[in-house]
């Protein structure tokens, strides 16, 4: 195993428990059992889990349903819409190669996004929004039109939705205004700039930071969070993506999750007794466990 391929190390335990508001167990090298266990030692002691399709939303409810301390979210991802209405000879995404199955194929598979998002330990509908960087206009179409089910079907279940969005931060917006927010609606991964934030406080959008916070080129994003509420602030790993800093490059894990979380103190100008405490609260409060 090259360094580069090579888990970082255990960074010091936080002081305070706090949770990875967003991670995809699935898609990281170690079990369920092993990511867990290294979490909780440098105290990550709850994560939520994340599906981007049928088959990772199917995984991340009978996971939780197995583990106390995952909860789910259920959805199909910006980018998984179109590939079911539109088709995906590429293959690019986990399934392969896909045929083309229309409006219908997306009716169908939204129906069993619902069927999820009702038990109770599916405790959010995402990671669902509009993404722009890896659609283009002939998917937006597809794209929106889920997003609008994914927001109906929250609010019906009383579930937060968590939002993936990415260079379409003006449709996002104008979506979730237009179709009303539910109560509890976390920006995953928050992409946008301070006055972005300015616009998620006063409508009491959740915004949670990954570990590209930490990126030398990030500072748009650490003007973000010096401007957003602490009351709304939650931390993430997006796992096995965005590797904090210095082991940008490598793979992340929920374990890595005090690195940002020290970052993002250093940033607020707080102790991370502090903002591992109000992150905690959040958590709990925009997950309702």
């Amino acid at each position: 195993m090259s360094a580069k391929d090579a888990p970082p190390p255990l960074p010091e335990p936080l002081p305070v428990a706090v949770a990875d508001s967003h991670t995809h167990l699935d898609m990281q090298a170690s079990t369920v059992d092993e990511a867990l266990t290294k979490a909780g030692l440098v105290g990550v002691e709850t994560v939520v889990q994340v599906g981007c399709d049928l088959k990772g939303s199917r995984w991340a409810a009978e996971t939780a349903a197995q583990y106390e301390n995952v909860h789910a979210a259920v959805a199909l991802h910006p980018n998984e819409a179109p590939r079911i209405v539109l088709g995906d000879p590429d293959g690019w995404s986990r399934q392969g190669a896909r045929e083309a199955g229309g409006d219908t194929a997306l009716d169908d598979a939204l129906a069993e996004i619902d069927r999820l998002a009702a038990l109770d330990h599916v405790k959010a509908v995402g990671e669902t929004g509009l993404d722009y960087f890896r659609t283009g206009p002939e998917g937006k179409e597809a794209q929106e039109r889920s997003f609008r089910v994914h927001i109906e079907i929250a609010k019906r279940h009383g579930k937060a939705l968590v939002i993936h969005d990415r260079e379409a931060h003006e449709d996002v917006l104008r979506v979730l205004a237009e179709e009303g927010a539910p109560e509890r609606t976390v920006f995953h991964c928050y992409s946008g700039d301070a006055d972005m934030a300015r616009i998620c406080a006063e409508r009491g959008y959740y915004m949670s930071f990954a570990g590209n916070v930490t990126f030398k080129n990030a500072q748009p994003l650490r003007d973000a969070l010096a401007v957003a509420p602490l009351e709304l602030v939650l931390v993430e790993t997006d796992a096995p993506f965005l590797t904090p800093a210095p082991y940008r490059g490598r793979p992340n894990a929920p374990y890595l999750i005090p690195v940002t979380v020290r970052a993002m103190a250093a940033v607020r100008g707080i102790g991370e007794e502090a903002m591992a405490t109000a992150i905690a609260e959040n958590t709990a409060r925009a997950f309702a466990y």
